[in-house]
């Protein structure tokens, strides 16, 4: 019989306690400070980086091949036959393509990486919907194919207070960010189908794109169930009034607030306010 682990990197930003509770193994991604490297959520913290932040802009980086081998090697050691490894977009990050050239060359246990095509809890949700299947003890290769079905209707959106961190980290344009900030233009961002981020609406001001963040994304989705992540970074307040406008929604049964993992600050910097929606299958 199949005996299935997964494996995940950190931008996934699942709490540890879900982790645990789903049997998940999670590889970090790197942070790079001029005084040295650190490893996401394990040798340093969001608030950690939110304070350094007005000193140095850090780099990013995926997880070390060492890593990764690693936690493959200790996953076959006990006795797992199978792994799915679920990552960020391949189209942000070169941790995809690192998963996938280590999981060709390891010997022993039958791995399958997937490109989730995002980040945060798109990936997030991609990852809890593989460890439900593997408790189901669903066939290994139903679950692929289920996986690459879910990543389709999994939809992220995000509101940063300033362009700045994504120009540094190369995500958009000079030109662009300058522009946003002079008019105090809020760019809703999402992803498209390759992963990469893409404009999905346009706000002057903040309280104007949480308005149309929410009525353009959900409204849609009135007649199905939905799991809903609520994204926040160093914006607590703003994500538990989010969280209240949405327990009015009736079709919404599952809704939680998560703060980003600290390679993610890296990128947004301070004010990120996400809406991660999951449409539920009607058989769930």
């Amino acid at each position: 019989m199949n005996k299935i682990a997964l494996v995940t990197d950190s931008s996934c930003d699942l709490p540890v306690d879900w982790l645990k509770k789903w049997d998940i193994e999670v590889v970090p991604l790197r942070i790079m400070f001029s005084n040295g490297e650190y490893r996401d959520r394990i040798d340093i913290s969001p608030e950690e980086v939110y304070e350094c932040l007005g000193e140095e802009i850090p780099k990013t980086s995926m997880p070390s091949p060492e890593d990764i081998h690693q936690t493959f090697q200790k996953l076959q050691n006990e006795g797992f036959t199978h792994c799915i490894a679920v990552t960020i977009s391949s189209g942000l990050s070169g941790t995809h393509n690192t998963f996938r050239m280590i999981a060709e060359e390891f010997d022993g246990m039958n791995i399958d990486v997937i490109d989730s095509k995002g980040l945060s809890w798109v990936l997030g949700f991609l990852v809890i919907e593989a460890a439900r299947m593997i408790r189901q003890k669903i066939d290994y290769t139903e679950i692929l194919e289920r996986l690459e079905q879910a990543k389709r209707k999994i939809k992220g959106f995000f509101i940063v207070d300033s362009l700045e961190y994504l120009k540094e980290g190369g995500r958009i344009g000079k030109v662009a960010a300058a522009l946003g900030s002079m008019l105090n233009l809020k760019p809703i961002i999402s992803l498209d189908e390759n992963g990469n981020f893409t404009p999905y609406n346009l706000a002057r001001g903040k309280k104007q794109a949480v308005k149309k963040l929410i009525d353009p994304v959900l409204k849609p989705l009135e007649s199905t169930k939905t799991r809903i992540a609520i994204l926040q970074g160093k914006a607590e307040k703003e994500a538990e009034a989010l969280k209240e406008r949405l327990r009015e929604r009736n079709n919404i049964c599952d809704l939680h607030i998560h703060s980003i993992s600290p390679a993610l600050v890296v990128h947004t910097g301070p004010g990120l306010l996400g809406l991660v929606v999951n449409p539920m299958a009607s058989k769930e």
